[in-house]
């Protein structure tokens, strides 16, 4: 299946430009089965109008932009003022700084991700000089583009052999935690708590970290569903999961829940009396040495 790039750019640091194609990291539509809205009557695709309560139905270009600076008060703004913005054509990505990849919390990263591809030849030796270098150095890059009409803070990092963008949030565009610190209690840890919820961390620690293994259940669910009805069956539904007691207390439930979550130990092997095959052994060994 071919996949179309959805905008060409020049990746831009200092002197060097290396012009580039970028691909959207996501499938369209998340990768889930597509809904539609009917009539419940005819099944007819519903279409939605954009309507003026004082005209009825409104053409697209007869619609304007505005803010809103009061009570059904807005500032009308012209399209042609948007065009003439200096940022709106620049067909760069431009890096400002590289960062740890550590220094930027994750919550910044909540907009689309691209992947970033050389385009033609002319891109290729300074795309892989770039990545290669910033993966060496273990850095990232913050970057302004202009995606959507508008420019936006980005984020480039490495992975295996392709530049990653993705969208960024501005710093005023998130929540401080210090909003929420009201709704939070001061509490006193116990050693024996902090402890066992570090025992539990350990142990639900996995060493080959697989996401691939996580999958869409309700995106398989839906799928299931679709396939039986069009085969002209209906899918049983499944029993409720019965839900274990709660625990009495959080140290009960620590403990419980480190018991779950460690392995049990391998059994010893044992000989055919019942004693450690080890032992057998060296007692063996001792008889041989006083025969002798």
């Amino acid at each position: 299946m071919t996949v179309r790039s959805s905008w060409k750019a020049y990746l831009r640091l200092s002197l060097v430009w290396v012009p580039v194609k970028a691909y959207p990291a996501a499938l369209s539509g998340g990768g889930r089965p597509q809904f539609h809205q009917l009539h419940a009557d005819c099944h007819c695709r519903i279409r939605y109008q954009k309507t003026c309560p004082r005209h009825g139905e409104v053409d697209s270009e007869a619609i304007v932009s505005g803010y809103q600076y009061a009570r059904d008060q807005y500032l009308v703004i012209d399209p042609a003022e948007l065009q003439r913005q200096p940022s709106q054509h620049e067909p760069a990505v431009t890096i400002a700084e590289f960062i740890p990849p550590e220094s930027l919390d994750a919550m910044y990263a909540g907009g689309k991700s691209y992947y970033l591809l050389p385009d033609g030849p002319a891109g290729q030796r300074p795309y892989a000089v770039l990545c290669r270098a910033m993966r060496d150095a273990g850095r990232h890059a913050l970057a302004r583009a202009v995606l959507s009409g508008r420019e936006q803070l980005v984020l480039l990092r490495p992975l295996d052999d392709l530049l990653v963008l993705s969208v960024l949030a501005y710093d005023h565009q998130i929540r401080r935690p210090q909003v929420f610190q009201d709704q939070l209690t001061a509490v006193e840890v116990e050693s024996e708590e902090l402890g066992l919820a570090q025992s539990l961390i350990e142990a639900s620690t996995t060493d080959a970290f697989d996401f691939s293994s996580y999958r869409d259940a309700h995106a398989e669910r839906l799928e299931r569903l679709i396939e039986a009805k069009l085969a002209g069956s209906e899918l049983v539904d499944a029993p409720p999961a019965n839900e274990p007691p709660p625990v009495a207390n959080l140290i009960d439930a620590l403990r419980e829940s480190v018991a779950r979550a460690t392995p049990p130990k391998a059994p010893r092997k044992r000989s055919t009396n019942g004693r450690p095959r080890q032992k057998a052994a060296c007692r063996r060994v001792g008889r041989k040495r006083k025969s002798s």
